[in-house]
């Protein structure tokens, strides 16, 4: 008999020390940003890896205060690379100034590109938010065994959240950057990201010999395959209320959220309604809806496929 889901709880009890170095483990020490928001929770954590030798893991915003944090927490010793998750500026933007300061080479996977091409009409939404002049030393691939500082540490290609993000095995810690946070469900707006990346990394890093991980914001998940798993069940009921949603006369993402979310603030809407549009482009491929672009946005119906059909695919 299958294991019963864990139910998905948030924790947002973390006290993040901001600008202080925290051990978070052996070789692993941890430099939380001062740019807490709705969308970073208390900050981009920074990490640093190694004991003699350092790597340094997602340097966060190009801030004063936060790169002072950072060179007080290296302590003179050698940084032998710069490392990004990913290319969001909250993770991304003092990097190459970094690079130049402490003469390490930035290694990454790839410089930042959508996860499918613009459609016509369409605009990527967090365009903004992207370090798209972003170029690695080194480009990191899946699989790839790398020297961190002095740490041995495993490449894992995680996309979804977006094309290039990046998780990092360390013994059975996996830094999960913004694939999983424990403070919240991972926001997945496309063309940046893709739910169905999003979903396959899930099943990844579910099946990975590491049991803690600690992601990019927030605080540390004891048990990360349990965790992921849950959110997977959590993305997938979200999937169900949006085809219950245009199967009762939603027509439009705003209409679909409006009827998932009716109390909820207007930010909490306004990332919600960028997460719902991925969930339907997710739900069209799979042949649960049809869509229609045009110069107005997206009308949205339910598919014409037999039931028993869609089941299969959905399983697929």
């Amino acid at each position: 008999m299958a294991s019963p889901v864990p139910a998905l709880s948030f924790d947002r009890d973390f006290d993040p020390q901001t600008g202080r170095a925290v051990p978070v483990a052996s070789g692993i020490t941890r430099v939380t940003a001062p740019n807490g928001s709705a969308y970073t929770f208390t900050g981009t954590n920074s990490f640093l890896l190694g004991h003699e030798r350092l790597a340094l893991v997602d340097p966060g915003p190009d801030d004063p205060v936060h790169l002072a944090a950072l060179v007080d927490a290296i302590g003179g010793r050698p940084v032998d690379a710069i490392i990004l998750s990913h290319t969001h500026r909250d993770h991304s933007a003092s990097a190459a100034r970094l690079a130049r300061d402490l003469g390490a080479p930035l290694w990454f996977g790839g410089p930042h590109r959508l996860s499918r091409p613009l459609r016509r009409f369409e605009r990527n939404p967090i365009r903004k938010s992207c370090d798209w002049d972003l170029v690695p030393d080194r480009t990191l691939v899946d699989g790839e065994a790398i020297t961190a500082g002095d740490l041995p540490v495993t490449v894992h290609t995680t996309p979804g959240h977006c094309a290039n993000h990046l998780a990092f095995g360390i013994g059975d810690i996996l830094l999960s950057g913004d694939h999983v946070m424990g403070w919240n469900s991972t926001l997945v707006s496309v063309p940046d990201g893709s739910m169905a990346d999003y979903l396959a990394s899930l099943d990844k890093v579910i099946a990975l010999p590491c049991c803690q991980y600690v992601p990019a914001h927030g605080g540390p998940i004891a048990d990360g395959p349990a965790y992921a798993t849950a959110l997977r069940a959590h993305r997938q009921m979200r999937n169900e209320q949006v085809v219950a949603a245009v199967r009762a006369g939603a027509r439009t993402v705003s209409a679909i959220v409006a009827a998932i979310y009716p109390a909820q603030p207007l930010p909490v809407r306004r990332a919600a309604r960028l997460t719902i549009t991925a969930h339907v482009e997710y739900l069209e491929g799979l042949g649960e809806l049809r869509v229609s672009r045009g110069p107005l946005g997206m009308r949205i119906s339910s598919s014409p496929l037999p039931s028993g059909e869609r089941s299969a695919r959905s399983a697929g």
